[in-house]
């Protein structure tokens, strides 16, 4: 594996990005560009990114990861990801010109990167790995009525939840707000329905996978077509997949879409 760093032009500021190159003779020629959630550095959190890169393009898969505008090693301003496309363009421009060998290359992104990659379309990539997608639009309304079933089902198989109910250990007032809030009927947000439009337009290769014990996999489930055929979950894996059997599911549905022919 051969490690370098980049630095490319978006919209008058300079960004940062990384190169995970396979050895030589284990290339593909397949390409994945790894777009941050929230305000993560391209690293991830407790590197998490960079070893995920490291270990794809042991399995021959070029890799790219970039710190958009106003994070991380990157120029510019932060202006979140509703406002990041013009960010993803720019790093897929460059990374194709920094492998000129590439023939396809697909975006990965988890969380609100993942709602960045289906508000703008695709950004040009030839297909999408999206986990976890982020459809709340209030941080501090109420879990929908699909993600609260969820919980109060894990909690009902949990002996010491239990105990802690029989032992009056439990807010009662909290758990009578929470029933009440699942008599909620569910109602797609405004960013979930311009996140589907944007999935709409996009004609290449889609893959959606969910973490079984999120609440914003929850949350996007609860919004999203329970028929579409594009949805895998990972039932005992949380928000970023650090449980080992769940790092394990992720690469390998990330190497299966990456390296699929039916494209």
């Amino acid at each position: 594996m051969i490690r370098r760093h980049v630095s490319f032009a978006c919209e008058g500021a300079r960004l940062s990005g990384t190169i995970d190159l396979p050895g030589e003779g284990n290339a593909s020629g397949t390409g994945l560009l790894l777009v941050s959630g929230g305000n993560e550095t391209r690293g991830g959190a407790w590197n998490g990114q960079a070893a995920l890169a490291a270990r794809l393009a042991s399995a021959g898969i070029a890799v790219f990861r970039f710190d958009r505008r106003g994070v991380g090693d990157s120029e510019g301003e932060n202006r979140g990801f509703r406002h990041s496309a013009e960010d993803i363009a720019a790093a897929l421009a460059a990374f194709r010109a920094e492998v000129p060998g590439l023939e396809r290359v697909h975006g990965l992104g988890n969380c609100d990167a993942a709602s960045a990659l289906m508000l703008g379309g695709g950004c040009g990539l030839d297909g999408l790995i999206l986990s976890n997608p982020w459809t709340i639009e209030e941080v501090d309304a109420p879990p929908p009525p699909a993600a609260l079933r969820a919980h109060y089902a894990s909690r009902l198989k949990d002996p010491a939840a239990l105990l802690r109910l029989i032992r009056g250990k439990v807010s009662l007032g909290q758990l009578v707000r929470s029933l009440r809030d699942l008599r909620r009927p569910a109602r797609r947000s405004g960013l979930a329905r311009d996140m589907a439009a944007g999935l709409a337009g996009f004609a290449g290769p889609v893959t959606i996978l969910l973490a079984g014990r999120d609440r914003t996999a929850q949350a996007f489930r609860a919004e999203w077509d329970r028929q579409d055929r594009r949805v895998s979950v990972c039932p005992e894996a949380s928000h970023s997949f650090v449980e080992p059997d769940a790092q394990a599911w992720l690469e390998e549905r990330i190497v299966e879409a990456v390296q699929s022919r039916t494209d």
